[in-house]
């Protein structure tokens, strides 16, 4: 599938992590091959590459919650084309966020931005994890396209909701 990634870099701590396009299209390649979505056309994604200041303001303006996070997704309105591309929609990262949450849990930080970045595609393709069997599938998912390109699983032994998985 061809698709094409607009990727704007707001906080230049960003390019500390090498090959960041290369990070983000691996990520977004092996999630739309494990989602079995079969979109006709090529599609964009675009991408933000922040701070929590900026991302905590998209967050209160968009989600009406003043707190920073590590991704937000913006899908585009439905059959929105330009040229002969479908607009998925919008990812936003924040890096004091991703690189904090990558410390504490002890992974690498590119492993845990691709794992965001395949958390944010999959809400772009109308994956969402409001009920249980809609977690787990969208879980089994991002499982699957992380050992794709070889990480490991980051559910693994983390305790979600009270239970260990």
């Amino acid at each position: 599938m061809k698709f094409e990634l607009e990727i704007t870099i707001e906080d230049t701590r960003w390019s500390d992590i090498a090959n960041l396009k290369h990070v983000a299209t691996q990520a977004i390649s092996s999630a739309y091959g494990e989602s079995e979505c079969d979109l006709e056309s090529g599609f964009v994604v675009s991408m933000l590459f922040c701070s929590d200041s900026r991302i905590k303001d998209l967050n209160r303006e968009w989600r009406h919650q003043d707190k920073a996070t590590n991704v937000l997704s913006f899908p585009a309105p439905q059959d929105l084309v330009i040229g002969e591309c479908l607009v998925l929609g919008d990812l936003a990262l924040s890096y004091e966020t991703v690189l904090r949450e990558s410390e504490t849990e002890d992974k690498k930080i590119v492993d845990h931005l691709s794992h965001l970045i395949i958390h944010g595609f999959l809400h772009l393709l109308g994956f969402d994890h409001e009920t249980e069997s809609d977690a787990e599938e969208m879980e089994w998912i991002e499982r699957r396209s992380l050992a794709k390109i070889g990480i490991m699983d980051p559910y693994a032994n983390s305790e979600i909701d009270g239970q260990t998985k």
